[in-house]
């Protein structure tokens, strides 16, 4: 039998990944065949990283790359927010964010496919990396921004890298798209502009917001405060221009009743309409980036506020690590009481 030397083991991490003594078993097993060693490895890995497939990975971060005008946000996951601090997965992280930006996929499929620079694919660098680090690692999900020569990209990470955006901001510089890439990620726009929100969707989150003034009246009513008004619209695809008109003149009339005089009607209507229009678009204000109060100056909407500084948002992408899975959850008393029956049967 051969002598498996430090040497030799210490090439076979190098080569495989592996920890110590997983490369001396390997070596032992092989009679130090190196490349049989190498092999043994990677069906080992195999077969531990195809144990740990059903695992719900749900922690883990997003990546950023911008590769000319094409720019990539990924997800990457891991079973525990520790992994994810991890030399070895923050480097794949940060690899397969610049392989997807340069290699343009079209979709999962095609970017398990790429190549990283170790030579190997993308989804074979998962199933190592499963294997070496010794928790399920499953890339999730992408998206490829590209924009003109005459635009920007604003690339931010925040939280760690729990959140990943990039924006295509026209008119400005990055400085500027870099800050509501910022914005976006502390106020998680879903969409840019109210025009891509479903009218459906639109009623069902108006229902939700009266039905938390509802629950606010009554607590008013206990201590005999006035009732809050409940909302009619919630989005500026509601305002039609019937609507709009209809607003003025019941302000109008609002003005006569109070007796101001109309020669001054002209300065407090536009307030006032400004006033209507915050009030009845909630919905955009929640979910579409144009219309919510920009966090740089809260005086202006994002949309309000591009256009003081010649400038306008084109369209963003915004990842946020575990939104939409479901972890699993430890039934806390149930454990207890196995521990204890245990216990007692011992």
């Amino acid at each position: 039998m051969a002598e498996i030397t430090a040497k030799l083991v210490k090439e076979l991490r190098e080569k495989s990944g592996a920890g110590v003594m997983d490369a001396k078993k390997a070596l032992v097993e092989t009679d130090g065949d190196m490349d049989k060693a190498v092999e043994l490895l990677r069906e080992k890995g195999m077969a531990k990283a195809a144990k740990k497939a059903d695992r719900v990975a749900a922690e883990g971060l997003t990546g950023v790359h911008v590769s000319g005008n094409v720019a990539a946000v990924i997800e990457v996951n891991a079973e525990t927010d520790f992994v994810a601090k991890n030399v070895q997965f923050v480097e794949l992280v940060k690899e397969t964010a610049k392989v997807i930006a340069e290699g343009k996929p079209a979709n999962n499929e095609e970017a398990l496919a790429l190549v990283m620079p170790t030579g190997e694919t993308l989804a074979a660098a998962y199933v190592n990396a499963t294997a070496t680090i010794g928790e399920k690692i499953s890339f999730r999900r992408f998206a490829l921004l590209e924009k003109t020569n005459e635009q920007h990209f604003g690339a931010y990470q925040h939280n760690g890298g729990r959140i990943g955006v990039i924006s295509v901001i026209e008119g400005g510089d990055e400085a500027l798209a870099k800050q509501v890439s910022m914005h976006i990620a502390a106020m998680k726009p879903t969409v840019l502009s109210y025009t891509e929100l479903d009218p459906q969707f639109i009623k069902d989150e108006l229902a939700q917001l009266n039905h938390a003034i509802e629950l606010d009246n009554e607590s008013r009513a206990m201590v005999d405060k006035a009732p809050l008004p409940f909302l009619k619209y919630g989005s500026k695809a509601q305002l039609s221009d019937q609507v709009i008109a209809k607003a003025e003149e019941d302000i109008k009339a609002e003005l006569a009743a109070e007796g101001k005089p109309e020669k001054i009607w002209d300065k407090i209507i536009p307030g006032k309409m400004d006033r209507f229009m915050l009030d009845n678009t909630k919905v955009d204000q929640a979910y579409t980036l144009l219309s919510q109060v920009y966090i740089m100056d809260d005086s202006k909407t994002v949309e309000a506020y591009l256009e003081s500084v010649n400038a306008k948002a084109v369209k963003f992408a915004r990842f946020e690590v575990g939104e939409g899975i479901e972890k699993k959850s430890n039934d806390f008393e149930s454990e207890v009481a196995a521990t204890m029956a245990a216990a007692l049967n011992n």
